[in-house]
């Protein structure tokens, strides 16, 4: 087990290195100029603009950019954001934090919802209860997460008026201590429901086909013809044996939960990484977007780690499979 962990962590560094080198190439390949988009389409001293260029260093070729870009970012150093004139480290972290809050806890819902519902269809395929959860997990797959969440909100936040419609904490008050937790999880409710909608339905199709799968192997019917109840060998049996492919696809959303939530941030107008993102791209900011896409590509890569690791710990046959290989 420990050497599969090595392995897969030799591999993480230079993925992400490659991500990192294709990103900034892609970045300053696109067009747009940065500058322009900082100083817009006001009338400037003669040399200003060349001035500007010169001390954020993009009058040089891209492979002095790139280089000195990858010794800054060895020293820790992100760069400096254009547009928020401030470190892009402590920005994306900054922000980062606030998509997590929103991201994970929808994410981990979903996660346990989608099972549970599975392994509630499964048994009864082709039953009414079955035919019912796929088709609420089709349309849950199938509605578009910007359009539900303008629903949520024209319903629940100005027709009933529950719930407030966007944002992270009220305005309006300056509430603090136990009150301000309550404020920003009565404002999560909205968009964190748009996010569990969407990704349930992804969990559940998927946990389904895999628990359909492990029910019809001779396994279970070993285990059932031993006398053991129903329940016992699906939360036993087959539960464990169909994880594969529901870890799998965990691991997916988990990893791309940083900039998942661009278009819930967006209707909801959540100060998140997504948010942060939109705003960079409109900027041309190209220390900001670097520094997004590499935490982006970190947790990507942490997430996949996590999962095949995940996939040895439920599968004997994967640290054996690696054993002989190596």
């Amino acid at each position: 087990m420990r050497g599969y962990l090595l392995s897969r962590l030799a591999w993480a560094g230079p993925i992400v290195f490659c991500i990192l080198v294709i990103n900034f190439l892609i970045i300053h390949v696109v067009p747009g100029d940065p500058i322009q988009a900082l100083v817009g389409d006001f009338p400037t001293p003669p040399g200003y603009i060349e001035q500007i260029r010169h001390e954020f260093g993009l009058d040089q070729p891209i492979s002095t950019q790139l280089g000195l870009y990858l010794l800054n970012l060895a020293e820790g150093n992100l760069g400096f954001s254009f547009a928020n004139r401030q470190p892009v480290l402590g920005l994306v972290l900054d922000r980062a934090r606030f998509t997590l809050l929103l991201m994970l806890q929808a994410l981990t819902a979903a996660a346990i919802l989608g099972v549970v519902l599975a392994l509630a269809a499964a048994p009864r395929a082709g039953s009414l209860y079955d035919s019912g959860i796929t088709a609420l997990s089709l349309i849950g797959f199938s509605v578009p997460i910007f359009w539900l969440g303008q629903i949520l909100v024209i319903v629940f936040a100005i027709k009933l008026r529950w719930l407030p419609a966007q944002g992270m904490i009220s305005l309006r008050d300056t509430p603090t201590g136990w009150a301000a937790v309550t404020d920003v999880l009565w404002h999560l409710i909205l968009p964190a429901f748009s996010v569990t909608i969407y990704y349930v339905a992804i969990v559940a199709r998927v946990a389904r086909a895999s628990v359909l799968d492990a029910m019809s192997q001779d396994f279970v019917l070993t285990a059932k013809a031993k006398g053991l109840s129903r329940r016992y060998v699906l939360w036993r049996h087959v539960l464990p044996n169909a994880l594969i492919p529901v870890v799998t696809v965990i691991g997916y959303n988990f990893g791309y939960s940083l900039t998942g939530a661009i278009l819930v941030e967006t209707v909801f107008a959540w100060p998140g990484l997504g948010n942060l993102f939109i705003t960079s791209i409109g900027n041309r900011d190209y220390p900001l977007l670097q520094g997004i896409f590499l935490l982006t590509a970190i947790a990507v890569v942490i997430a996949n780690v996590v999962t095949d690791v995940l996939y040895a710990a439920l599968d004997p046959r994967v640290r054996s499979s690696y054993g002989r290989n190596a």
